[in-house]
């Protein structure tokens, strides 16, 4: 439905359906009310679960996996919009954020409203306002450039119980841990230490996100107690695997 400046659309999707690179002369935002989906660009990629949503800049290349059923609502907001109502330099750039209550009764009332009516005029700016406002959620995974490092970065991301250690992942590379280690500072921002934890941290929002128990999901990522496993999540998040859960 156009919202004049702005648009809006609603639509589900299942599991293991995608959505292609594309780009949007506007800008998007993206929030799945139910269901964990992955968005990516060339740089890397996000995973955003119910208690997040992505913003993307106009003419962002970017691609969607559903990992779960996915109720997906897309906010579009022109540019002029975006200047006019959140003149922030924020805005320029991908994030994902925490959708916060007033964030997420915003969004749903937008979809609500009469399209045309004074109602919707006055609740598009708070949602773009509330995006400058609120800070980024630590899911984006950035991804290396370079094929050795994208050779390292799948074997890693395959084998989140950490079975494969930087030698290890190296020599199947055809490189070396020194050349492994000045890589990943320069190619994603982080150590390879700290991209693998992110990584793993990353995924488990995924399983946690679907229900798994946290004991189970600390296993499952490598992690030798439930306890260890918390105090690297709020290392990562900000906060402990529940309170992320209970927004």
């Amino acid at each position: 439905m156009q919202h004049g400046p702005f648009s809006s659309l609603r639509r589900s999707y299942p599991r293991g359906s995608s959505l292609g690179f594309h780009a949007h002369r506007e800008a998007q935002l993206l929030y799945a009310t139910a269901g964990t989906m992955q968005v990516r660009t060339e740089t890397g990629r996000w995973l955003v679960p119910p208690q997040l949503a992505v913003w993307a800049p106009p003419r962002l290349p970017h691609a969607l996996d559903m990992l779960g059923d996915v109720e997906m609502f897309s906010l579009y907001f022109d540019e002029q919009a975006c200047r006019d109502w959140a003149p922030s330099q924020t805005l320029g750039r991908a994030f994902a954020l925490r959708v916060t209550p007033l964030l997420r009764e915003l969004i749903l009332a937008l979809f609500d409203c009469e399209p045309s009516g004074e109602r919707a005029r006055r609740i598009a700016p708070l949602i773009l306002h509330e995006l400058t406002e609120t800070p980024d959620a630590p899911t984006f995974l950035p991804l290396p450039a370079s094929v050795i490092g994208r050779r390292v970065a799948d074997m890693t991301l395959s084998d989140p119980g950490v079975q494969l250690d930087i030698d290890d992942l190296a020599r199947r590379a055809g490189s070396s841990a020194r050349s492994i280690s000045r890589l990943f500072p320069v190619e994603t921002g982080l150590t390879f230490k700290a991209w693998r934890q992110r990584a793993r941290i990353v995924g488990a929002i995924d399983r946690l996100s679907a229900g798994g128990a946290i004991g189970q999901v600390a296993h499952q990522a490598g992690f030798a107690s439930a306890a260890a496993f918390a105090h690297a999540f709020k290392q990562v998040t900000g906060q402990t695997p529940s309170a992320f859960l209970g927004g």
